[in-house]
């Protein structure tokens, strides 16, 4: 599984990027609340990635934060809803506003996105709203818990380029002792330069 890929914009479209990974071109599907935040063609950037496998095809979905990956997950969970719907709702209302609208039950706002009907809209209601609970509690819970989600994917990060995780940990240990407030792209940069070493 391909969780995260760093590398420089090649092309760049509202609903998908050309990312040019150490000379392997990755097309990524991408909704608007993403494209938003890209820096512009030519620049480094890091995205967090979903690998969606069918019979017919193979496409990569990616997300410039977290949180945003972490929505795309619960909406493919639910029934009827498939990865490009998902892109399609995280491009038609942002994910907090989309936390809030699952959680206070907010039909006529979900109904509003554009492929969203109202049986689709109730259920991810109906699914999500608990889920969601906790999701937005995570994103306002300690500092704490914002560093172990740095880490985490930070080490899932390192692991998928091939390190060890256990060798890996040392390394994130190492700079969130001295830096706890790193933001992922740093600690993942500055740990290859202590695993390269």
């Amino acid at each position: 599984m391909i969780g995260y890929l760093n590398g420089k914009i090649i092309d760049k479209k509202p609903t998908k990027i050309l990312l040019d990974v150490n000379g392997v071109g990755y097309i990524i599907n991408i909704s608007l609340n993403t494209f938003d935040k890209l820096p512009d063609e030519g620049a480094q950037v890091s995205v967090f990635t979903y690998l969606s496998v069918r019979e017919d095809a193979m496409d990569l979905y990616g997300f410039i934060l977290p949180e945003e990956k972490e929505m795309f997950l619960l909406l493919i969970g639910v029934n009827g809803i498939g990865a490009k719907l998902a892109q399609n709702i995280l491009s038609g209302i942002n994910t907090s506003e989309l936390k809030e609208s699952l959680k206070t039950g907010n039909l006529a706002r979900l109904t509003a996105v554009p492929g969203v009907g109202r049986k689709t809209a109730e259920r991810m209601i109906v699914e999500l709203r608990d889920k969601v609970e906790s999701l937005a509690g995570d994103t306002v819970t300690s500092f704490q818990g914002a560093v172990s989600n740095v880490k985490t994917d930070s080490l899932s990060a390192l692991s998928s380029l091939g390190y060890n995780v256990k060798v890996a940990e040392k390394a994130v240990n190492q700079i969130l002792s001295a830096n706890p407030s790193v933001s992922i792209e740093d600690l993942i940069r500055l740990s290859l330069g202590i695993l390269n070493k």
